[in-house]
This record gives structure tokens, C-alpha cells and sequence, in this order.
């Protein structure tokens, strides 16, 4: 039985997405602190017929009342999230996950907060490796996770779970996460199953590159486990590997020539990329050019960054394709909801990125859920609200995906870097997605690191106490 059969009984990118691999890499780190207005704080009415895209506003003003839960009072709903960006090996890491939630808190609270309780946010940075430390400060205090981007998001699983702190994530990496109990993720990436749209497209445009592939990747766990999953969502559509993989120290090697030497001696045409932007692809592209290696490049939708376009100025990059079921920001005069994003967070003095429309998706699910649970809000009530939610697009942010079934989305469309802009070269129609559902790819059994439950869901931290959909 699903994830939607469970639903009934009892009542989440990637990225990457989605996702996604790891997260988006940035140059800013500025802890963004709060993010909200204090509670009882004044703020100003809802504009009359205020949206996101085509999604009516969740936020304006109300009369609900009590405390309700741990973290919601009569005035305020204090929620947590955060980012990577202090993460000494790329200063800045996914700070644009943090940008686009602290913006969103605003634009909320400025319509007059959930029902009229202001939300308060309240922001940590994991600096990849403090995960845990984070989680267990956000036990405290937090009602939910909400819009959180954490790159090693396994090493806080078993504390989250064991306190009971439902979360609706920018994107999800590990395993154990992804189909991790009181989950819910705007565009799922689940253990299971993943995406395969970008390959069968990039298959579609080079039909022989794709029989000579190979993986460049590090040893960061999940970003490998990462790159591994997208060869076995290859293979359904033609693509064949070659026995040359290189994996460079997540933390920087000396020279990355020897690397790009391999891969060029092996004959990649193609090489598989999932890392967000930043020293172990700028290294890799400037040590291929040096020794005459110019492959394609597919990487994950978290390379789709301005940081990327600035540095492909030199044009190293000219050649990587990025995957995405986001609408691009070069398209926002056409796409009302990826305009709002871009306003909204540049009006808080933030910085934007596709994980930053991913943050912005998952806050605006988190609304949504929140506001019709009015007075009654609690932990039980948003996930049953949550997993009701089985058609979402983020106000037209994104292809359609399934949170409360925890699928992703069924269609994708293909990025190319030229110069410092990024253009759609798959499908050739602009903001149009290629869609079918056979770019579900089911994963292979041997392939998901976790055991699931008839429900989908780890269980590996899973106990009687996680609060469960109810009817």
C-alpha cells in the first residue's frame, strides 16, 4: 500500500531537487536572524486579492486564537529554518535557501500573518556538519521546520523524529529524510523513485554522447549517494557508464588535472555532475580545459545559481547542462509566480536561486496547510492537511508535483550555461515542461539504503509516537 493508501487509512525537491543533491552555493553569509515580526507585532491588511502566481494568498489577517501547540500562541506561530551558509569550505553555501524563507516570513507577516498570528522564524546555520546541534535547539521552541535546506539532513533525522517536528523542507538528500515520517516536501525526491526527465531529454538531443558517461564525484556521502541514484535513473533511457569514476576530496585536492586526465583518456563524452557549483566544479572545468577535455557536462538543478553564471564569464562552462522542473528566472516577465519570488526576496535584500524558488514553494505549502487549520493549529493538524495536498505547483513556480504522496514531479525541461545566462534548450518552447509519466523512475530494491514500510516510509528512526495522518 502507498503513501496515499496510508492516508486514507489514518486520515515529502531533490534536488538538487527535488532534488536535489546537496545545495546551492553562494558567497554570502550573513546570518539572516529572526525573520518575522515580534508577536502582536501591528502589521498592515492584506491587499484585496493578493497572490503568488495563481495561488491565492495564504496569509492576511484573522481571529484565531490559542496555544495551540508548542512554538503557537494567541498572536504568534514561531516556526525554524536555516541554511549551509557558514560552512567554511564554500562561505555562502545555500544562503539563498535562508534569503527566500526570511523574505517569505515578510511578505506574510505584511498581509497580516496566518489568521492573524504572526509568524516568527527563527534561523540556524547547520554549517554542514552541526545538522544534529541545530535540530535538537529547534526541538525546543520550534513549532515546525519550514523551508530548511541542510545538506547532511541524516545526522538530525533520529533527534527530529523523536520530537516530533514535522517539517516541509527546501529539498531532501539522505535516504533517510526523504521518506522520513512528517515529511512533506514541495517537490519530493523521494528514496525510491526519482525523476529521469532530464536524462531521457539529454538522451533525446545526444544520442551518442550518452554511450560514453562517466561520474565525477566526492566524498561527501550523500552527494555520492546522489550521483549513484541519477546512473541508476539513466539506464531506463540508454544511457551507458564507463568504468572511469573519479571521486575528488569534498574538502579540495591539490590538482585536478589528474582527475579530468582520467576522464579524458577513458573517453567520457558525457560526465555526470550532482555537487552544487562551487571549488570541486570551478576546479574541475579550468583543470578539463587545461588538458584539451571537453565534454558535455549534466549536472542537478542546484547549479542553476547566479554564482555559476559569473564565473562562466571565462566560458568554461558553456558546456554543462542543469536540469530543472522550475520555471527559470530569464523567464519571470512570462511566469507572474517566479516574478513575485524574484521581488519579493530582493525587496528583503536577499539573494535568489532555483533553491531559493524551492524554499519559497515549500513556505507557501506550509501556508496553506497552516491556514486551514485556523484555530486548531497543531502538529496532527498540519500533517493531516499536509497529506490531503497531492497537487501542488507553488503558484506556478514549478512543474506539478504530489507532496502528500510524496512523488515528484513527471515532467522537466533542460538548462544550458552560455556565457552568463542560462538558456532552455529542452523543450525548445520557453516555460513549456516535457512531461510522461514513464520519467517516474522506480528505483531499484537493492539500490533504496533504507528500509521502507508498506507506507513508504523509514523506518529507521520511526516509532509509534510520530504523529500519523488522520481522517
Amino acid at each position: 500500500m502507498g503513501r496515499k493508501s496510508r492516508l486514507r487509512l489514518l486520515g515529502v525537491p531533490v534536488v538538487v531537487v527535488m532534488l536535489v543533491a546537496a545545495c546551492a552555493s553562494g558567497h554570502r553569509g550573513a546570518n539572516p536572524d529572526g525573520g518575522g515580526g515580534a508577536a502582536g507585532q501591528a502589521t498592515a491588511a492584506a491587499p484585496a486579492g493578493q497572490t503568488f502566481g495563481d495561488l491565492p494568498s495564504p496569509c492576511g489577517p484573522g481571529n484565531a486564537k490559542g496555544a495551540t501547540d508548542l512554538g503557537v500562541t494567541d498572536t504568534a506561530i514561531n516556526i525554524a529554518y536555516g541554511d549551509d551558509r557558514g560552512f567554511t569550505g564554500s562561505p555562502g553555501l545555500s544562503h539563498e535557501v535562508g534569503d527566500a524563507v526570511k523574505a517569505m516570513i515578510k511578505w506574510c507577516d505584511d498581509q497580516g500573518g496566518v489568521n492573524g498570528r504572526q509568524v516568527n522564524g527563527t534561523f540556524y546555520d547547520a554549517k554542514i556538519t552541526e545538522t544534529n546541534n541545530v535540530m535538537t535547539e529547534a526541538c525546543r521552541s520550534a513549532f515546525m521546520l519550514v523551508g530548511q535546506g541542510w545538506a547532511l539532513d541524516s545526522a538530525g533525522e533520529q533527534t527530529r523524529v523523536a520530537c516530533d517536528l514535522v517539517s516541509v523542507p527546501t529539498f531532501s538528500v539522505s535516504p533517510e529524510f526523504a521518506n522520513g515520517p512528517m515529511q512533506y516536501q514541495a517537490v519530493p525526491n523521494p528514496a525510491d523513485e526519482t525523476v529521469g526527465a532530464f536524462f531521457a531529454q539529454f538522451a533525446k538531443l545526444y544520442p551518442d554522447a550518452i554511450k560514453k558517461a562517466a561520474e565525477y564525484t566526492t566524498t561527501l556521502a550523500t552527494e555520492n549517494y546522489s550521483t549513484k541514484r541519477g546512473v541508476a535513473a539513466s539506464k531506463p533511457f540508454g544511457w551507458n557508464w564507463l568504468p572511469c569514476t573519479q571521486t575528488v576530496n569534498y574538502f579540495g585536492e591539490p590538482d585536478y588535472k589528474p582527475f579530468m586526465q582520467k576522464l579524458k583518456d577513458c573517453g567520457a563524452q558525457v560526465v555526470w555532475f550532482t555537487l552544487s557549483a562551487g571549488p570541486q566544479l570551478y576546479n574541475a572545468l579550468q583543470a578539463a580545459d587545461q588538458v584539451g577535455f571537453h565534454p558535455l557536462w549534466l549536472t542537478e538543478t542546484n547549479n542553476y545559481t547566479q554564482g555559476f553564471a559569473d564565473f562562466n564569464a571565462n566560458h568554461l562552462a558553456d558546456n554543462v547542462y542543469v536540469r530543472t522542473a522550475y520555471i527559470p528566472q530569464e523567464q519571470a516577465d512570462q511566469a507572474p509566480a517566479v516574478k513575485k519570488y524574484i521581488d519579493v526576496v530582493k525587496a528583503d535584500g536577499g539573494d535568489v536561486s532555483q533553491l531559493g524558488a524551492q524554499a519559497t514553494s515549500s513556505f507557501l505549502l506550509w501556508a496553506t496547510a497552516a491556514k486551514k487549520c485556523g484555530s486548531t493549529l497543531t502538529r496532527q493538524c498540519m500533517v493531516n492537511q499536509l497529506s490531503k495536498i497531492t497537487h501542488w505547483t507553488g503558484g506556478g513556480l514549478h512543474a506539478a508535483s504530489d507532496p502528500g504522496g510524496n512523488h515528484g514531479p513527471t515532467c522537466g525541461m533542460l538548462l544550458r550555461l552560455q556565457g552568463t545566462r542560462y538558456v532552455q534548450v529542452y523543450p525548445k518552447k520557453l516555460g513549456a515542461f516535457d512531461c510522461s509519466p514513464t520519467y517516474t523512475v522506480k528505483l531499484p530494491a537493492g539500490f533504496v539504503t533504507v528500509k521502507l514500510n508498506a507506507d513508504r516510509i523509514a523506518t529507521n528512526y520511526l516509532t509509534d509516537e510520530a504523529i500519523r495522518p488522520q481522517a
